[in-house]
């Protein structure tokens, strides 16, 4: 499946790639609220002008990343840079069980010593993140779009 790359901005000027399978597809998550930045979690987003990007890498055999020429421009300093961190932080939430509704019970779980302490991944209510950040558990809202399971 190819994605559409998208350039975002929230409301406070922070700048995120957004992966979606369509225009449509954006169109409808941001309707529904789910588009949000990763930095603050700000709803409030944008599409910002960019040239058109598609997402075909898993169509290609792995090839090694080739380095920045010496004598690039920011723009394509930066955008090697975001696909870098973007590729790291894919490979970590790949890295993740995912616990889906049972967020909060189980990082509260493991958090007391009641689970075997392990990398986690779910979903949670505003709510319940609140409840666990009240009670000393650190949890960090992650975009959909990271977690390859969600786009199949």
């Amino acid at each position: 499946m190819a994605l559409k790359v998208f350039d975002l901005q929230c409301d406070h000027s922070h700048v995120f790639e957004g992966w979606f399978g369509s225009h449509e597809d954006y169109d409808a998550q941001q309707a529904r609220g789910l588009v949000t930045c990763p930095v603050c979690g700000s709803a409030s987003i944008t599409k910002r002008l960019s040239a058109p990007r598609l997402n075909v890498a898993h169509l290609h055999a792995p090839a090694a990343q080739p380095s920045v020429p010496a004598g690039a421009s920011d723009a394509e300093k930066m955008a090697a840079l975001q696909a870098a961190v973007m590729r790291q932080v894919r490979a970590l939430v790949r890295s993740t069980e995912n616990v889906g509704p049972r967020f909060a019970e189980e990082a509260r779980r493991i958090h007391e010593g009641d689970a075997d302490d392990r990398p986690i991944r779910g979903t949670a209510t505003p709510e319940e993140r609140e409840s666990l950040a009240e009670d000393g558990i650190e949890v960090m809202a992650v975009p959909d779009f990271l977690d390859d399971e969600r786009l199949q």
